[in-house]
């Protein structure tokens, strides 16, 4: 792997300012669904009341003038009733060199940007392009922040670990994670997905996740759905503390009724009803609009067996909360160019 320096970061930061990349508005993907079965997880609608805009610039731990003109992929949990708010900060919208900060929601006060951002930035070599897209859970007391390290590719790795059916070019991505036990201080423990599987390429721990943001165990482990990367192979992770994995190919998600292909998986809703269901959250590639939203149906006792299918979607890649009755999410997409804002969406009351 090419080592991380400081000239290396610095090169690749540089290149980062010049991108800008714009995506749809959130309510292009889950303002209105086809349909709405009892099942489903929103429309969703947005709560001004929330939006958040961090304070002053961070300080820069790597010293090669990084600063942020976006943030946008948050993950929320609660905390001492209080939410908390992990998100991506980049130098331009979707760019490399990014770096993953925290803000805390106060029902008086308002939203504090954490005083030790950021928290996760690039110090080990496969984090050499950028920290990305965090996913916070909690379990057994502790926290668990994945997130993926961004890393570029060393052609001895590419010759050994080749993707013939994923294309990936010179760019890494591998899941990594960090552990905490006040949501302030993290420990890196680094990549759970071993090369020989991820084939230097694999992006989203979506973990099933209940409605106050802890990890839910199916079937007595942790679950996780990896879609993106690993050869174009559908894999599932298991664990029993959420740091140590096991990955094997498993299928579990057939978009063909949608006449789709899919990007990833965002995340994973369960322990919500009283029927053991699990809803993934997707972004997909459909034949009428390019790029769409849908969320699937499984239960608990089969998480590989789909039960249903339905467009419309979140594309909440850090979880759905519910937070005074109703399911809650996070974005920035829909900020002005060169503004750095999380706009919050919530649903109709929950049933």
């Amino acid at each position: 792997m090419i080592p991380l320096t400081r000239g290396e970061l610095a090169a690749d930061y540089h290149k980062a300012v010049t991108l800008n990349k714009r995506h749809h508005p959130q309510d292009y993907f889950s303002a209105t669904y086809e349909q709405t079965p009892d099942w489903s997880i929103g429309p969703f609608r947005r709560d001004a009341s929330l939006t958040f805009t961090p304070g002053r610039p961070w300080p820069d731990p790597t010293n090669i003038g990084w600063t942020a003109s976006a943030i946008f992929n948050p993950s929320l949990i609660e905390h001492n009733g209080r939410l908390v708010v992990f998100y991506r900060a980049t130098p331009s919208m979707e760019s490399t060199a990014s770096r993953i900060g925290m803000a805390v929601h106060d029902p008086v006060t308002g939203w504090t940007d954490s005083p030790d951002n950021p928290l996760i930035y690039p110090t080990q070599n496969n984090e050499l392009y950028g920290c990305e897209d965090p996913k916070i859970y909690r379990a057994d007391g502790r926290y668990f922040l994945f997130y993926n390290a961004v890393f570029p590719i060393d052609p001895d790795d590419a010759s050994r670990f080749p993707s013939p059916n994923y294309q990936i070019e010179d760019v890494g991505c591998d899941i990594n994670v960090a552990i905490s036990d006040d949501l302030v201080s993290w420990t890196k423990l680094g990549p759970i997905v071993p090369h020989d599987v991820s084939r230097l390429w694999c992006k989203g721990a979506v973990i099933p996740r209940d409605p106050n943001g802890n990890a839910v165990r199916i079937g007595g482990e942790f679950l996780m759905y990896v879609s993106e990367g690993c050869n174009g192979i559908q894999h599932v992770g298991r664990s029993d503390d959420l740091i140590h994995w096991r990955f094997e190919e498993h299928s579990y998600l057939d978009l063909s009724q949608l006449e789709g292909t899919l990007y990833e998986v965002a995340c994973a809703a369960a322990a919500f009803d009283d029927q053991e269901h699990i809803v993934l959250d997707l972004f997909y590639n459909a034949s009428a609009e390019k790029r769409a939203a849908a969320q699937a149906l499984y239960h608990q006792d089969s998480p590989y067996t789909q039960i249903a299918l339905n467009k419309g979607g979140t594309l909440s890649w850090g979880g759905l909360l519910q937070h005074r009755g109703t399911w809650l999410f996070a974005q920035g997409w829909d900020a002005p160019n060169g503004t750095r804002e999380l706009s919050f969406y919530r649903s109709a009351p929950c049933r």
